[in-house]
């Protein structure tokens, strides 16, 4: 589990390329290595990946081909940094929201309004996950926890402060890059649910 408060940003310094298959080796920031272990939990932009080597503060993640496809991390290249929030334990505080490490789909940056102390993004996301989006829902975006700002047709948009600019990819996104998109999961189970009562009924 996880709580889409993102603790930095960490570089992809080697990668592995197989077989629809990947290994991706990543510098951890060094107070983030501490208890680390072989098959503990890590969220790259959101998606919850398994430790697989750990050497001095580089730390090893496989990736399958249904992440590469679903997800932005094969795009990634050597020099590249993303998001990571390492698994919440027992006791921690859920300054955002409880997120699973599962991406959704992925969205496209559409447009990109920066002021001097605030800047709002906005999201083309595809059609048949509409229905999980509303104004001041959860969503998690390559792993930060954000509240949805507006929504409009097919795009939404979230309003971001300097610390998240600052602590997170957000500062050096640009429009046309692609997301991952995480859906709050109590919203993804009440949505659903009431889909399907209603076609049902009729």
């Amino acid at each position: 589990m996880f709580t889409g408060i993102v603790q930095g940003t960490a570089e992809v310094v080697r990668i592995d390329e197989k077989e629809q298959f990947r290994i991706h080796t990543i510098k951890l920031p060094k107070q983030y290595l501490d208890g680390l272990e072989n098959g503990a939990s890590i969220a790259h932009n959101g998606c919850c990946l398994t430790v697989t080597g750990i050497e001095g503060d580089t730390v090893s993640f496989d990736l399958m081909q249904e992440t590469l496809r679903v997800t932005n991390l094969g795009q990634l290249k050597t020099g590249d940094r993303f998001n990571f929030e390492r698994a919440a334990r027992f006791g921690d505080e859920i300054g955002g929201h409880q997120m699973s490490g599962h991406i959704l789909c992925m969205a496209i940056i559409t447009r990109i309004i920066r002021t001097e102390n605030n800047c709002q993004i906005w999201f083309e996301i595809p059609e048949n996950y509409l229905r999980y989006i509303f104004t001041k829902g959860y969503i998690g975006i390559d792993g930060i926890s954000l509240t949805i700002g507006e929504v409009n047709g097919n795009q939404f948009c979230v309003n971001l402060i300097p610390e998240t600019l600052e602590r997170t990819n957000m500062g050096f996104r640009e429009e046309r890059d692609q997301v991952n998109i995480e859906i709050d999961p109590q919203t993804q189970a009440i949505v659903d649910t009431v889909e399907r009562v209603l076609a049902e009924r009729t």
